[in-house]
């Protein structure tokens, strides 16, 4: 039985719930898993269903049948299936550990995503994507070509049909067009938690202030720069016998997993953009499953 899953944004009002679960019945479908929320301050409504299409229903038929629904109610709404693999860019400057990371969880099926290519403003990591069997493309950015190097990576985005950007520690800011043109779609990790301690050295700052926590932060890109609505965060702990290079080397596993994270909530439709926040659902049953271990 194919797994599909159904997700809902709209106003809050009575009567979606048993909009939606009878309408999944009446079309030959089981519930197997369900999240909502009802935020009382905005008045939005979020929810998403996992069920199994057991009398052969596609996507296709399921939103044309739907669509009466959703018109009723007003409803921002989605069908996808669970195991198609989302087509993602990744972008990487000099830092290669959550690209590294995210390769191997690509390669063993641990995040449900096809890495269409990798985008780089340096030559360092062009042999482990190449010997990935993924495209590289070298794009240097200067200030005098910023705009033909960004219609260069839209056309990679384009070409690809990629439906996400992931900047793997990319340290060059985007253009307020192209955050808008890609608005949802690109995904920062940041190494700081957010919104304390911004800038190029974040670490630096954190020692000087002798904090006992430091964490990473992955949140959605828009124009104001790490201003994004957060969808994953997580701390580590250190002491004051700590120095900043080792706030840096326990900062890039915390960066690595938090982004990881946060990847595999938005290719599931766990996350849904509430004015400057998120809401983020918790993940299905098993679908942090494995094609493979090792």
């Amino acid at each position: 039985m194919t797994k599909f899953a159904l997700r809902v944004q709209c106003n809050s009002r009575r009567g979606i719930v048993a909009a939606i679960s009878g309408f999944l019945a009446d079309q030959g479908c089981n519930i197997t898993d369900s999240a909502q929320f009802d935020d009382g301050e905005t008045g939005n409504f979020f929810m998403r269903v996992s069920f199994q299409s057991e009398e052969g229903r596609g996507l296709d038929a399921l939103t044309e049948h739907f669509a009466p629904v959703a018109e009723q109610f007003g409803m921002e709404s989605a069908f996808f299936d669970e195991s198609a693999k989302r087509r993602v860019i990744i972008m990487v400057s000099r830092f290669g550990h959550c690209l590294n990371d995210l390769l191997y969880r690509a390669r063993i099926g641990a995040l449900p995503v096809e890495i269409v290519g990798v985008i780089s403003n340096h030559m360092d990591y062009q042999k482990d994507v190449v010997n990935s069997d993924i495209p590289f493309h070298c794009i240097k950015v200067t200030k005098e070509n910023k705009p033909d190097a960004e219609a260069r990576i839209m056309a990679v985005v384009e070409e690809t049909g990629a439906e996400l950007i992931v900047l793997a520690r990319y340290m060059q800011i985007l253009s307020d067009e192209m955050c808008q043109k890609m608005s949802g779609r690109i995904i920062n990790i940041h190494h700081s938690f957010l919104p304390s301690f911004k800038g190029a050295n974040p670490y630096k700052q954190a020692f000087e202030r002798g904090v006992k926590l430091i964490g990473a932060t992955s949140h959605y890109v828009t124009a104001d720069l790490d201003e994004g609505p957060v969808i994953e965060q997580d701390i580590v702990r250190v002491t004051h016998a700590q120095s900043p290079r080792d706030y840096v080397s326990l900062g890039r596993d915390v960066e690595a997993q938090v982004l990881a994270r946060a990847i595999h909530a938005h290719v599931n439709g766990r996350v849904f953009i509430n004015g400057n926040k998120t809401v983020v659902f918790p993940p299905s049953p098993g679908s942090y499953a494995s094609e493979r271990m090792g």
